[in-house]
């Protein structure tokens, strides 16, 4: 039997453009955080993708997220710049956070925005890679809602905590990590129950404190740290960057998107290195190409065909599902039905 087409991704960024539009989003905007889910989808990181059109809506819908986005300037000195978000809408505000560290770091060899009180913003790697792709290293931190307890507790009071580095790699598809503290990013753990799936011992303990597989339970319990206590301290490391440095909320005063009526208080910490302070650039386009050159050439171990360096994979992805369409799980379609009926925009589905 043939596969059903994958979903057009031009025509998914339409759609869900649409939607944010119908809450009141300015259709620039609207269409950014439409990219940005889609692109999740595109590097094959469905946790971040689509899979989250409908909590956004209800954010805004709740009024914890501001559909209008009214940055305010809350320090501005040079190299390092505060930006108030005011509860706006997090793809905007880290969109306008990394063009001001590229711009500071054009100018002063590098550039340190901090953002409070915003929300939510998609995946890490879409603001990173931007700096990358205007000869920067960036760098860049966020907090979110409890789902880890520190190492020895059992109450949740840290969030996921994810971070971010990317960097040109010359002819090569950029070099970027993008990862969560936790053991696994809590949206796979959504997409898991979205596909029915158990998901792997390790990954998280229900409420009781015991190991589970059940991805609810998962999520009603405690997400465990990568690397036990290192990536608990890892993630109090993320927190005090993009929350208490910042001035926005940090531990049990940030709220994940999840939690849709809830206002987020989050915040995120953008730093930008120009390559041209530190060397010529093509001089680090070719030690990068050597870099990851020297990484690939590796001998393999048993049961793997290859060596990636971190974001070719994505690279990958991106390429083909661009040519063969995103297939999503039965699930996460048919929440994006019920969204587009809720909004009165079924005839804009790209699927039927």
């Amino acid at each position: 039997m043939t596969p059903a087409p994958g979903v057009d991704p031009d025509r998914l960024i339409d759609f869900a453009s649409a939607v944010y539009q119908s809450a009141g989003v300015a259709a620039a905007d609207a269409r950014l955080i439409a990219d940005t889910l889609v692109q999740a989808d595109l590097w094959g990181h469905q946790s971040h993708g689509v899979l989250r059109l409908g909590w956004y809506l209800d954010r805004l819908r709740n009024k914890v997220m501001n559909p209008v986005t009214k940055p305010e300037f809350a320090a501005d000195a040079g190299a390092i710049a505060v930006i108030d978000g005011h509860d706006g809408v997090g793809h905007v505000l880290t969109v306008l956070a990394a063009r001001e560290a590229i711009r500071r770091a054009k100018a002063h060899g590098i550039g340190a925005v901090g953002v409070r009180m915003s929300n939510h913003f998609g995946t890490c790697m879409y603001y990173t890679l931007m700096g990358a792709r205007e000869g920067c290293v960036m760098l860049l931190t966020t907090n979110g809602g409890p789902a880890m307890a520190p190492w020895g507790g059992r109450r949740k009071i840290i969030g996921t905590n994810p971070w971010s580095v990317a960097a040109p790699a010359g002819n090569r598809a950029p070099f970027v990590v993008d990862m969560a503290t936790t053991g696994v990013a809590r949206g796979k753990i959504y997409l898991a129950r979205n596909k029915r799936l158990p998901i792997p011992l390790g990954w998280a303990i229900n409420s009781a404190g015991e190991p589970t597989t059940d991805p609810q339970e998962a999520i009603d319990g405690i997400i465990l740290p990568m690397a036990e206590h290192k990536g608990y301290a890892i993630a109090a490391m993320v927190d005090m960057l993009s929350g208490v440095l910042t001035g926005s909320g940090f531990l049990t005063a940030v709220h994940s998107p999840y939690r849709t009526a809830e206002k987020s208080n989050c915040g995120h910490l953008m730093i930008a290195l120009n390559i041209e302070a530190f060397q010529p650039l093509a001089q680090f386009n070719a030690r990068m190409e050597q870099f990851i050159a020297e990484i690939k050439a590796v001998p393999l171990a048993k049961g793997f065909d290859e060596v990636f360096y971190p974001g070719e994979i994505e690279a990958r992805n991106d390429a083909r599902n661009r040519k063969e369409g995103i297939r999503f799980p039965e699930d996460t379609l048919a929440d994006l039905k019920r969204v587009a009926r809720e909004t009165g925009l079924e005839a804009r589905l790209p699927f039927s």
